[in-house]
């Protein structure tokens, strides 16, 4: 166990890396309780500045999505096979089940597309002119959308477009042309005293972005800082946090993507793209990336209790995972926040490549709430993947320092699916079990 001279030495090092706003994750919290059904000022000024789409758009198409559940069955068999194939080329037995995870009986249909998804039925589903189940979509992508129907997809998922194509340039043409009213209505304001601050520090922060090749472009960068400051000062509960600016990448490299060929998606150059292009990227990514920040806007509020308490249900639910693992970073005085917090606040976007995340993200995309509830799950496989490296670190501040740099630079798709698959695994484990964590 490290001494407390060793410990004071290592956070006087390594403060100024400590991602989001530490100081702001600690304050207390209230704890009066709000009365039901109160509606405030605040609430109703809220709505009032909310970028929600319009309700009842699309009716009973594709994506009037009213978040209707994964076939868990499907999908758990398409999690069981990844393991299960993956154990048997590794020559090791099958994985085996969480705690008090009891396997139900196969599903008599046929299974799932494996991870790579289906171009051919993707295409389908995604290009249909008539409605046809979200689930469907859904499912089909789950495994991984292919990359020639990523960003159609990926729009499909989000809400942004209705299922209908003829429905789709209508849409496409308002929003883009509501985003840029946005852009001419507040842009100018980002030099006035009350916005400085907002703006210098996505100015700061942008450039310290990764990957470098992309972002260190010019037009990417004030590409970057109008979608940021337009969103800030559209969502004052929040405002620009650090780590927000993170989530604008995967969607931008998604879309352009669909207009230029990269092997590598961290080298993509835009130089070459024209201008509406980019325009029309602009928009859809900054809409996109609204419609992913209000199901996490607790993440970035003050405070942000929203990471608080998802540190704290993964610590619980890593105590039930692996008590070993836990007690052995309980043992060593590593708290969860010291690592954790950046899990949450960049969505693993800094753990991992940005294939990687990209690749993850078709799966958050496909589960409901899985850019909360299931990405919890996530952060769990991925702390016990660790575990035989984890408990043979037996120094403090080794063991935070590997927590916060984990060895995944070379990771691939198939190390995704891996870690999806095991993440509704122990999903599937405590479905049941509501009080697997304190609330």
């Amino acid at each position: 166990m490290a001494s407390d001279g060793a410990r004071k030495q290592f956070w006087k090092r390594s403060n100024s890396k400590l991602p989001g706003s530490l100081l702001r994750s600690t304050a207390k919290m209230p704890t009066t309780p709000v009365k039901a059904k109160r509606v405030s000022t605040f609430q109703e000024f809220e709505s009032n500045t909310s970028d929600a789409w319009d309700a009842g758009e699309d009716g009973d198409e594709l994506l009037a999505m009213a978040a209707e559940s994964l076939n868990s069955e499907v999908v758990m068999e398409t999690a069981s096979r990844v393991l299960r194939n993956h154990s048997q080329r590794q020559g090791r037995p099958t994985l085996q089940e969480g705690p008090g995870l009891q396997q139900k009986p196969r599903p008599e249909a046929e299974p799932p597309s494996p991870p790579g998804g289906d171009l051919r039925l993707v295409k389908s589903v995604s290009e249909s002119h008539t409605s046809c189940p979200a689930e469907e979509l859904r499912r089909l992508s789950w495994s991984g959308i292919p990359k020639p129907v990523r960003p159609m997809t990926w729009k499909l998922l989000s809400g942004y477009l209705p299922a209908n194509v003829d429905r789709r340039p209508a849409t496409l043409q308002r929003k883009q042309k509501e985003y840029f009213a946005f852009i001419e209505h507040y842009y100018d304001s980002r030099n006035d005293e009350v916005h400085q601050d907002t703006y210098r520090q996505i100015h700061i922060d942008i450039p310290r972005m990764s990957p470098e090749a992309l972002i260190l472009q010019p037009k990417v960068m004030e590409i970057f800082e109008r979608i940021l400051f337009i969103w800030a000062i559209r969502h004052p509960a929040s405002g620009y946090v650090q780590g927000i600016n993170d989530l604008v990448t995967p969607f931008f490299v998604v879309f352009i993507c669909e207009y230029i060929e990269a092997e590598e998606v961290d080298t993509v150059d835009v130089s070459g793209v024209p201008a509406e292009v980019l325009r029309n990227i602009e928009a859809d990514t900054y809409w996109c990336m609204s419609k992913l920040l209000d199901g996490i806007q607790d993440n970035y509020t003050f405070a942000q209790p929203g990471i608080q308490m998802k540190v704290k249900m993964l610590e619980e639910l890593v105590s039930r995972i692996d008590e070993q693992v836990h007690r052995h970073l309980d043992q060593h005085e590593v708290r969860y926040l010291q690592f954790a917090f950046r899990w949450m606040n960049n969505l693993l976007m800094r753990e991992v490549p940005l294939h990687c995340t990209i690749r993850l993200w078709d799966t958050y995309q496909s589960e409901p709430d899985g850019f909360s509830h299931f990405h919890l799950y996530v952060c769990a496989a991925f702390l016990v993947r660790w575990r035989k490296e984890i408990l043979e670190e037996k120094d403090f501040q080794e063991l935070l320092l590997f927590l916060q740099n984990l060895p995944t630079a070379h990771w691939d798709d198939e190390d995704i699916s891996l870690l999806l698959a095991e993440a509704y695994r122990l999903k599937f484990a405590f479905a049941d079990a509501p009080n697997h964590y304190k609330k």
